[in-house]
């Protein structure tokens, strides 16, 4: 079987602990605090589910963080892959944190995490695939390319903010995305927008608090 599942039942709120806890035990390594509600995949199977990630076609993104790739599972689903560079505490960190975010976290207007690698050195992120790319990519694409209508760009932006609300005001605990930026919006079947990235994260204030360090 390529996926498996913890056993445990996946939480409805992200767990009652403060930014600066959640910041402090991810900071030492990748070990997490509690079990991660999500799917793990083999590193053998990604790799087979996008052509050993050798073939140039399948690269859809580089930066930073790493590289992404498109894939097909075994029942014909198409994903995209983000390899995170080997080197440096700092993507184990955001791997973490965003494993834990996008388990915890569900809405229309968030990207769907389905599920993670963590295989000796490999650290991957497999995510449903959004067939049109990224906003800035629409935005700042090859010259010739037609632009984005108005009610285009308005529904985009009514959809980001949609997610972005989400996030600050009705997730309990509410969590501070830190990097809303249009290559972080990402687009689905005609235009559906959907924030990604959740690397940067912090939870917000909870209880008495009224706010957090950034």
């Amino acid at each position: 079987m390529v996926f498996t599942a913890e056993e445990e039942e996946v939480p409805q709120q992200l767990p009652k602990t403060s930014s600066t806890s959640l910041t402090t035990s991810i900071g030492d390594g990748i070990d997490s605090p509690q079990p991660l509600p999500a799917l793990t995949v083999a590193w053998t199977s990604l790799s087979c589910f996008t052509g050993r990630m050798s073939e140039p076609a399948r690269c859809q993104g580089e930066g930073g963080f790493g590289r992404v790739y498109k894939g097909h599972m075994e029942n014909g689903q198409v994903i995209a892959v983000k390899q995170l560079d080997r080197n440096g505490f700092q993507g184990n960190r955001e791997f973490l944190v965003e494993v834990l975010m996008l388990s915890l976290l569900h809405h229309p207007n968030l990207v769907r995490l389905i599920g993670y690698c963590a295989d000796g050195d490999q650290r991957l992120l497999v995510y449903e695939y959004m067939l049109l790319g990224s906003l800035e990519n629409r935005l700042f694409g090859p010259a010739g390319k037609e632009p984005l209508d108005w009610n285009t760009r308005m529904k985009i932006a009514a959809g980001a903010a949609k997610g972005l609300e989400y996030l600050h005001d009705k997730a309990n605990p509410p969590v501070i995305y830190r990097d809303f930026k249009s290559s972080n919006i990402l687009l689905g079947e005609d235009y559906y927008p959907k924030l990604s990235d959740f690397g940067l994260a912090k939870l917000g204030p909870v209880g008495d608090k009224t706010h957090v360090s950034t």
